[in-house]
């Protein structure tokens, strides 16, 4: 049974990374086990890992669902970070796209009332 996930987000330029990501997160990462390396636990015990690996760099996909697009979009707006869309996806809701220095894709989605399960 699978207790743990953490989303490996790849990146080229770590210090620029690791302080969008400080932005993104809202606080610093919970735990940095290797230099280059920042994991920041987003939902109970899950979370992203973020490793420079300039090879795979840019690759990521990762999909968060939220409770609030805009709470959340307002959240990291004040900060600086802004999506590069927001789209009504019919049958799934709200979501904004946006992406991290390294080219890595985020999309937000907004749960659903009638709480949909997660998907992308």
């Amino acid at each position: 049974m699978v207790t743990d996930l953490l989303a490996g987000i790849p990146v080229d330029d770590y210090e620029t990374a690791r302080a969008w990501y400080e932005i993104f997160a809202g606080r610093p990462p919970d735990a940095e086990p290797a230099a280059d390396e920042a994991i920041w636990r987003l939902a109970g015990t899950h979370g992203i890992h973020v490793f420079r690996d300039d090879a795979r760099a840019g690759s990521a996909l990762v999909t968060l669902v939220v409770d609030s697009l805009e709470r959340f979009v307002g959240f990291i707006a004040m900060r600086g970070i802004a999506p590069d869309s927001i789209d009504v996806v019919p049958g799934a809701g709200r979501t904004a796209t946006l992406a991290d220095p390294a080219g890595n894709t985020f999309k937000l989605r907004e749960q659903s009332v009638a709480g949909d399960a997660p998907g992308g």
